[in-house]
C-alpha cells in the first residue's frame, strides 16, 4: 500500500475494550429499571384462541397490541411494514412476539411468563421453498408466498441456447447462519423530558426512531435513539433491534418507567434472524470452443413469515450473479419466497455471498466437465473494464483481476500445487474470485437515504465530527478520525467522535452495504475541507455536507437497469485443505488473498477485516450448521452451534493493491462485505478437488463427505 492513509496507527478505541471499561448496554445503570421478557409463539403456523394470563402483582405489567395508541399502529416500520409488533388472533412463526412481560424483579418476571398459557389451532406450515412455492397450508403472504420477484436480461439467451454445442447444469444450496456476535441483542428504553429515548446496542439509530415513531404514531423528533458501544453485529442489528424497540417503546410508553431487554445466548441464538437460505440452479450454454454464450439463472431465496430486508438481498444476489464474469447472454429470475420460518434479514454480504457460492462452484464444474483447468477456464471469462453487464450498463471499473490473480498465484503456489495436487488422494486446492458493489443498490444513496454529515469547531483546537454510522467493532472510531483529521490538518485524537445520538447527530445512512467508509467517507472528507475552509471564523463554525449522486452513474430503480453500484470492491481468494479418509474431517492447510477496496484507510484494520472475514466465512462453508425442526432452530448454544476458532484455520495470508475509486475517501472502495465472499467457494473448491466428487452445497460436513464418498 503506498497512500499515506493506509499506514496504521494504534486504534482509538482499543484500550478501553482491551482493558475492559467500554461501556456496554448491559453495563448502563438506570434508576428503578424495569426488567422485560417476551412472550413468543411456540407454534409456527397457528390460529390464537385463548391466552390464560396469572394474575399479576402490583407493578408487574402485560403489555401487546392494546396498549399500542391509537394514533400507532401494530406494524414495524422497515423497508415495508408487514412484520407485526404483536402477534393478534394468529401467528406465523417460533418466536413470534405476542406480549411483555415486565417488572422490577427478573425472577418474578420469568415466574409469571411460565405460568401464562396460550391455546392454539394449529395451521398447516410451509417451511421449505417446495412448501412455499406450493402454498402448502395456503399463502403465508398475498396469494403466491412471493416476496418479490424480478426479471435481469442481457443479450438474446434463448437464441444464444438453440446455437449452443453443449449444455451443462447444476443446482446449489446454502443454509441458514447465525450471526453470533460477541454481545448479544440489547436495548434499554427510558421515559425522558417527556419523550421516549432508547440505549440501543444497534447499527442504525435512525431506523429505531422511524419505527418506534410510527408504531406509537408520534414525530422522528418525540424519539430519541442514542447508541452505545455495540460488540459486534453483522447485519444482525441492523434491522432486528426494530424488531425488540418497538414492543419495548410500547411498554415504555404505558409504565414510563425504564424498561431493560437484554436477550441471553440461547435466546439470541433461538429468536433471532439468520442469514437468507438459498436454492439457485444454473444452465450454460457453450459454444464449440468451450466459451460461454449463454447463462440462466434461477434464484430462490427464504424470507420467511415477514419480507423485512428480503427484497434488497435477492436484488444483491442476483445482481451479482454473474460473478466477475462476462456473459453475452444471460437472463436471471430472482424469487423471494415466504415461509412459517424466522424472518431472514440482512447478514454480511446480503445476498451476494449466496449468488457468488452458486456462481463459482458452477464454474469449477463446467471446467470440470471439459477436463479444463479452473483458473484458466474462468480467467478467460473475466468481465472488463467496458464490458456490458447483467443490467445493460459498462462495467465502469479499472478491473485488475489478472494482475490480483499473478500476486495470489505467487503467493500461494497454487498453479503448481494444481497439478502436484492432481493425483493426490487427500489434498486439494480451490480459487475464487468475486466482487461487491459499494454502497446501496441502484438509487438507494440518492432517493432513499441522501445522507448528510456534520462537522464543528470546537474549543482547544479541536473538531467534533457528526454521523450516524456506527463503530461495532470494524474500526470507524479510527478510520473516520482519520479521514477528517487528514483534511484538517489535526491528530486524530483533535477530532471528537462520539456514538451516534439522533438529537445531536444528522441522519449519514445505516451502518451496512459497505456504505460507511465509501460513502459515508467521503460526505465526512469533503465536509472537513469545507470547514478547514472556515477554520478561521472560530469556535462553533460548522459545515454540513449531503450526498450527490455521480452524474455518470445512472438508474432505473423499476427496471433494474442501469449502473447498479458506482463502484465494486474486487477478491480472490485461494484456499488449501488435506481431508482424513477415515473422519472425513477437512483440515486447512493455507488461506491467501488478495482484494481490491481501491485504497485501504487503515492496513492493519483492513487485514483484521480479511482474516476476521475469511475465517467467518470458512466457518459458514464448514462447520455452520443451523437445521430447523418443526420450524424451530435445532441449534440453540454455542455447544451445539460451532464456529471456527484460532485453532481451526491457520493465519490468512493478505495483500492489498491499490485501484482508487475516485468519489472514495483518498480513494477507498468498500470492503467490509467483499471480504466475506469468496472463502466458501474456494474452500468448497479445495474440497471437492481433495475428495474428487463434485460439491453443490454448503457447508461442507464429514457428514456430506462421506455421501459424497458413497455415491
Amino acid at each position: 500500500m503506498g497512500a499515506k492513509i493506509s499506514i496504521p496507527v494504534r486504534r482509538i478505541d482499543a484500550k478501553e475494550k482491551a482493558g475492559g471499561w467500554a461501556k456496554y448496554i448491559g453495563d448502563y445503570e438506570f434508576d428503578n429499571l424495569q426488567h422485560g421478557r417476551f412472550l413468543r409463539s411456540e407454534r409456527a403456523r397457528a390460529k390464537i384462541i385463548e391466552i390464560k394470563k396469572p394474575v399479576f402483582p402490583e407493578g408487574y405489567y402485560y403489555v401487546d397490541a392494546s396498549d399500542i395508541p391509537s394514533s400507532g399502529k401494530n406494524n414495524i416500520q422497515m423497508i415495508k411494514d408487514d412484520w407485526r409488533v404483536f402477534a393478534v388472533d394468529e401467528v406465523r412463526y417460533i418466536g413470534e412476539t405476542i406480549a411483555i412481560i415486565l417488572g422490577p424483579d427478573k425472577q418474578k418476571v420469568l415466574d409469571l411468563l411460565n405460568e401464562i398459557e396460550i391455546i392454539y389451532e394449529d395451521l398447516i406450515p410451509a417451511f421449505t421453498f417446495d412448501d412455499a412455492l406450493a402454498c402448502k397450508g395456503g399463502a403465508v403472504h398475498g396469494t403466491d408466498n412471493i416476496f418479490a420477484e424480478y426479471l435481469l436480461n442481457v443479450g438474446n439467451t434463448d437464441n444464444a441456447f438453440k446455437i449452443a454445442d453443449k449444455i451443462i447444469e447444476g443446482k446449489y444450496e446454502t443454509g441458514f447462519q447465525e450471526h453470533l456476535y460477541m454481545e448479544t441483542q440489547g436495548l434499554v428504553g427510558t421515559w425522558e423530558d417527556g419523550k421516549i429515548t432508547m440505549y440501543a446496542s444497534a447499527q442504525c439509530p435512525f431506523y429505531i426512531r422511524k419505527s418506534v415513531a410510527g408504531t406509537l404514531g408520534v414525530p422522528l423528533g418525540d424519539i430519541r435513539v442514542r447508541q452505545v458501544t455495540t460488540g459486534g453485529a453483522f447485519g444482525g442489528k441492523e434491522h432486528f433491534p426494530d424488531v425488540i424497540a418497538t414492543p419495548l417503546a410500547v411498554a415504555v410508553n404505558k409504565i414510563k418507567k425504564p424498561i431493560s431487554m437484554i436477550y441471553d445466548r440461547i435466546e439470541d441464538i433461538s429468536f433471532t434472524c439468520k442469514r437468507h437460505p438459498s436454492k439457485i440452479t444454473i444452465k450454460t450454454g457453450l459454444d464449440k470452443d468451450n466459451n460461454i454464450i449463454a447463462m440462466e439463472i434461477d434464484t430462490l431465496v427464504n424470507g420467511g413469515a415477514y419480507e423485512s430486508s428480503t427484497p434488497i438481498v435477492l436484488q444483491r444476489a442476483i445482481l451479482h450473479g454473474l460473478g466477475v464474469y462476462n456473459i453475452p447472454n444471460a437472463r436471471i429470475l430472482g424469487r423471494a419466497v415466504a415461509t412459517n420460518t424466522f424472518p431472514s434479514d440482512a447478514y454480511r454480504g446480503f445476498g451476494a455471498p449466496q449468488g457468488l457460492f452458486a456462481i463459482e462452484m458452477h464454474m469449477s464444474h463446467i471446467a470440470d466437465e471439459l477436463g479444463l483447468d479452473t483458473s484458466d477456464f474462468k480467467r478467460k471469462h473475466f468481465i472488463k473494464t467496458n464490458d456490458i453487464t447483467i443490467t445493460n450498463s459498462k462495467m465502469h471499473d479499472d478491473v485488475k483481476l489478472e494482475e490480483m490473480f499473478a500476486k495470489i498465484d505467487e503467493m500461494s503456489d497454487y498453479s503448481s500445487k494444481v497439478k502436484k495436487y492432481a493425483n493426490d488422494p487427500v489434498k486439494g486446492i480451490g480459487i475464487a474470485f468475486v466482487n461487491h458493489g459499494g454502497g446501496f443498490t441502484g438509487n438507494g444513496e440518492q432517493v432513499v437515504i441522501q445522507g448528510v454529515v456534520k462537522m464543528k469547531r470546537l474549543d482547544d483546537g479541536k473538531a467534533g465530527l457528526y454521523v450516524s454510522v456506527v463503530e461495532m467493532g470494524q474500526g470507524l472510531q479510527t478510520t473516520m478520525r482519520k479521514i477528517a483529521a487528514g483534511e484538517l490538518g489535526l491528530s486524530i485524537e483533535d477530532v471528537v467522535y462520539d456514538n451516534p445520538d439522533t438529537d445531536i447527530v444528522p441522519d449519514s445512512g445505516p451502518t451496512c452495504a459497505s456504505r460507511s467508509i465509501m460513502v459515508v467517507g467521503f460526505l465526512v472528507q469533503e465536509c472537513a475541507k469545507k470547514l478547514k475552509a472556515k477554520w478561521e471564523e472560530g469556535v462553533g463554525t460548522e459545515a454540513t455536507h449531503q450526498y450527490v449522486h455521480p452524474e455518470e452513474f445512472v438508474w432505473e430503480q423499476e427496471t433494474l437497469q442501469g449502473d447498479a453500484y458506482p463502484a465494486y470492491g474486487w477478491g480472490i481468494n485461494v484456499v488449501e485443505v488435506e481431508y482424513d479418509p477415515v473422519t472425513f474431517e477437512v483440515k486447512t492447510e493455507g488461506v491467501w488473498a488478495v482484494w481490491d477496496v481501491g485504497v485501504a484507510i487503515d492496513e492493519t484494520i483492513m487485514q483484521g477485516q480479511s482474516s476476521g472475514g475469511i475465517i467467518q466465512a470458512l466457518g459458514y462453508a464448514s462447520i455452520e450448521k443451523c437445521e430447523l425442526k418443526n420450524g424451530a432452530f435445532m441449534q440453540h448454544t454455542m455447544a451445539d452451534y460451532t464456529i471456527p476458532t484460532s485453532l481451526d484455520f491457520p493465519k490468512v495470508e493478505t495483500v492489498f493493491i491499490d485501484n482508487p475509486y475516485k468519489y472514495g475517501p483518498s480513494g477507498a472502495k468498500g470492503a467490509g462485505e467483499l471480504v466475506f465472499d469468496a472463502a466458501p467457494p474456494a474452500y468448497a473448491e479445495a474440497v471437492q478437488n481433495a475428495i474428487g466428487k463434485r460439491i453443490y452445497d454448503i457447508p461442507v460436513t464429514p457428514e456430506m463427505i462421506m455421501e459424497a464418498l458413497n455415491k
